[in-house]
């Protein structure tokens, strides 16, 4: 079961489709495809080819910059990208600090920033996690005290992505440490090229170095620089996070469809009854998460905000992503340790889909309360 688009919303898949054919680098698509590494310059190269169209932040309204499509072009937009092998939109910016910018930004904040994340000059990551505070992100330690017209920062946070490559963070630190954990909390944009910020990549099991640990040692943020209002940062950073989780509704279920075909081609003339039945099941699990994101899609377009909806979209994506790459190396057998195989790249990778962008077990919750309505336990 598909959407069922109007004759304007097939022009406008065309119209994507043919500037995606004329622009995106063979090279590119094929890394993307083929699950290599993209480099920077890929990526941000993308971004500014879609720059020059007006659509590198498809989800942002025309008075913003962006180009002000229905949800439904969203949509089409992110599986034609998908399916041709285009690298995906800068997310931290463009998904995620932006609409908390245009919600809770002051007009000083969305004239200086919006167009530098838009253009693709600024690079954003998420100082959200701590050692001590993943799931319960409100017992966080990392502090910031006053200091003439601003605030001293200083704390640790880690599974920072891409800090290393980033000119700015959306940082939650704790202003009131008297006050009850969620609302003595603020939400600053720091400059991450300063004296006291420092990053240490980590290095995952993928060979990669795409987290980092983040220290702050009396770095400096001012006054300007606090979104939503001191003490207001519990709201606004979970504004951020229903946004990320919106965002990933459609570009996942779009990759899960590209990587079941991918699947399918290494299962031809396959036999094997419990093969076929493990494929078989993956693929009616795809389909259920491509409804609910069509679901989440209809009651984005009616609310105009995104809701609660979309951590499911990404619990039921983690689960089938993993499910899907442990199948493909079950089959692919000892072939499936070799480094250069992309199915051994995707296999590692999945094992953070459950962690990364909000731990299952706490989507689990958000689902079954905010969701389903189901009493606390």
């Amino acid at each position: 079961m598909d959407l069922e688009y109007s004759a304007t919303e097939k022009l406008f898949r065309d119209d994507i489709r043919a500037f995606i054919g004329q622009n995106l680098s063979r090279d590119v698509a094929a890394k993307v495809l083929g699950h290599k590494r993209l480099s920077r310059e890929d990526i941000i190269g993308w971004h500014r080819v879609l720059h020059t169209r007006g659509w590198s932040a498809p989800t942002w309204p025309r008075e913003f910059g962006g180009p002000g499509w229905t949800a439904v072009q969203q949509h089409i937009f992110d599986e034609e990208c998908t399916a041709a092998g285009a690298p995906p939109v800068i997310a931290f910016g463009v998904r995620m600090v932006a609409p908390v910018i245009m919600k809770y930004g002051s007009a000083a904040q969305q004239q200086f920033f919006l167009p530098r994340i838009l253009s693709g000059e600024h690079w954003w990551c998420q100082g959200y996690t701590e050692p001590g505070a993943g799931s319960d992100l409100a017992s966080l330690k990392t502090k910031a005290v006053r200091s003439g017209d601003g605030w001293v920062v200083t704390g640790q946070k880690v599974w920072t992505t891409m800090a290393h490559q980033s000119k700015w963070c959306m940082l939650l630190a704790r202003t009131d440490p008297n006050a009850a954990k969620h609302r003595g909390l603020t939400y600053f944009l720091m400059d991450m090229e300063q004296d006291g910020v420092e990053t240490r990549p980590l290095r995952q099991i993928t060979g990669e170095a795409e987290f980092n640990e983040l220290f702050m040692e009396e770095a400096r943020i001012p006054d300007e620089n606090i979104v939503g209002g001191e003490g207001n940062g519990w709201p606004v950073a979970i504004t951020t996070l229903m946004h990320e989780r919106a965002g990933l509704a459609f570009a996942l279920q779009a990759r899960v469809q590209v990587a079941l075909g991918e699947l399918a081609d290494e299962l031809k003339g396959t036999t094997d009854p419990v093969i076929r039945q493990r494929f078989a099941q993956i693929a009616i699990e795809a389909q259920v998460l491509r409804l609910l994101a069509y679901r989440g899609l209809t009651s984005a377009m009616k609310s105009g905000e995104p809701g609660p909806e979309g951590s499911l979209g990404k619990w039921l994506w983690a689960d089938i992503n993993q499910s899907l790459t442990t199948l493909a190396m079950d089959v692919k057998g000892p072939s499936a340790q070799l480094v250069d195989d992309k199915w051994t790249y995707r296999f590692l990778r999945a094992r953070a889909n459950s962690i990364e962008g909000g731990t299952t077990e706490i989507l689990k919750n958000i689902v079954a309360e905010r969701v389903l309505g189901l009493p606390r336990g």
